[in-house]
């Protein structure tokens, strides 16, 4: 395979001059549509997730947490200078800023994906090592994790930073700030491997066991007991919660992958505007994650409740009386923990 998706990734606008202005246009729109999004959704997540008591003590919510702030930076940093390339159909703000944006694009990518990995196993690790979860997920672990996670994800990018393996800079053929070869010699392929492919096979490894493991237990139980397994909240809770971590990945990769095989289908940039729309579709994994959250967990819903609507959340816990309503409506009603 001659494109990797690390080339897709920063191809997603290439050769721009051959599209028409109408599609340069569009897109520079969406860019700053999700740019905008992205922060707000990412930054009220971040603020959610560390007041909310009940999740801020699982573990799962510390890499949640470096997902989302990943996908703050992306949102902050490259997708305005993404719309710039696309209004000016060039790249118009220097070299050093085109040396940055790799950097941050790559780099935020694999930040991603490491935490998504963390998150699997965790969840992994809670199903089917319960004897020794405590001692790894301790504050001091969950600490090295998270370094290990963002230290490992942009050292991967020092070799081009340096000019020791390619080179950072501008490509006149694409018209895109990326890693470049040098004498020949390019790390995008080594890239690709540790930063996309490889995390991506160890999260859907871990997902099948975890599945394997919860189906092999409950006929266990149901054919010692005779019945069906009665979990618990708690139970319930994890399980919801691991359901949600797949949904994420499965996403992720839903928005990377039509990018990837548009990159690899369509090289010469025949039909230029799959390559837009592969681009905005990639551009969205650092937007839907909030809106998954709140849409598929009651827990994430009452934290991002908290948030936003503080005076509704105190009413609930105060249990005011039916006469002095809430600001808003919608929050009006506490969900039962059968609800999700």
């Amino acid at each position: 395979m001659n494109h990797s998706i690390f080339d897709g990734l920063n191809h997603e606008d290439a050769h721009e001059k051959a599209f028409p202005r109408s599609i340069t246009i569009v897109a520079a729109i969406c860019a700053i549509v999700f740019s905008i999004v992205g922060v707000i959704g990412n930054l009220v997540t971040v603020v959610a997730l560390l007041r909310y008591k009940k999740l801020r003590r699982q573990a799962t919510t510390a890499f949640v947490i470096s997902l989302s702030i990943s996908d703050l930076i992306f949102s902050a940093v490259n997708l305005p200078l993404t719309a710039s390339r696309y209004l000016n159909e060039a790249w118009v703000l220097g070299d050093s800023l085109c040396k940055i944006f790799p950097v941050f694009f790559y780099g935020n990518v694999a930040v991603s994906l490491l935490s998504m990995v963390a998150i699997t196993i965790n969840r992994y690790v809670l199903i089917s090592r319960s004897d020794i979860y405590p001692r790894l997920y301790t504050s001091r672990g969950i600490t090295m994790m998270l370094i290990g996670i963002w230290v490992i994800s942009f050292s991967l990018l020092l070799p081009p930073l340096t000019e020791v393996w390619g080179r950072l800079g501008f490509d006149e053929k694409t018209f895109s700030c990326t890693i470049l070869r040098k004498n020949d010699k390019s790390p995008k392929k080594m890239l690709f491997l540790i930063g996309f492919f490889l995390p991506c096979i160890v999260i859907i490894i871990s997902y099948l066991c975890i599945y394997w493991k919860v189906r092999s237990s409950r006929k266990n139980l149901e054919a010692h007991t005779g019945q069906k397994q009665n979990n618990g909240f708690h139970k319930r809770e994890d399980s919801r919660l691991t359901k949600l971590m797949l949904t994420i990945f499965l996403c992720f990769l839903l928005c990377f992958l039509p990018l990837s095989l548009v990159n690899i289908v369509d090289d010469k940039i025949r039909v230029p505007i799959l390559h837009v729309i592969a681009s905005i579709l990639a551009w969205a994994s650092a937007v839907i994650n909030p809106f998954i959250y709140a849409g598929t967990n009651r827990l994430y819903r009452d934290a991002y409740r908290q948030v936003l609507c503080p005076l509704s959340s105190l009413n609930k816990k105060t249990r005011i009386p039916n006469g002095n309503k809430p600001t808003c409506s919608h929050s009006s009603k506490i969900s039962s923990p059968q609800n999700t």
